[in-house]
């Protein structure tokens, strides 16, 4: 880091707490610049799972399902799925 930006970290750090989230996104909004490459392989990938759908390659989870999967349960039963961690 350097002596600028430690100096504007530090007089960052000093602003009242609704200003600091204000700049802090006003930083992350200026880091977010679109990537057509990156676009067309997010597009290509919802194409594709799209398409295995539609076909019966995969299947559709419920939330409930997605759920449990995140919270770690060891065996969840639903319908024809049977995940066992």
């Amino acid at each position: 880091m350097t002596s600028i930006t430690k100096q504007l970290a530090n007089k960052a750090l000093s602003l009242p707490p609704n200003e600091r989230a204000t700049l802090a996104d006003t930083l992350l909004v200026s880091l977010d610049r679109p990537d057509p490459k990156i676009d067309a392989l997010w597009k290509a990938e919802a194409e594709d799972g799209l398409k295995a759908y539609k076909s019966g390659k995969t299947k559709a989870a419920s939330l409930s399902l997605l759920r449990a999967l995140k919270h770690g349960k060891k065996e969840i039963k639903e319908r024809s799925y049977k995940v066992v961690g």
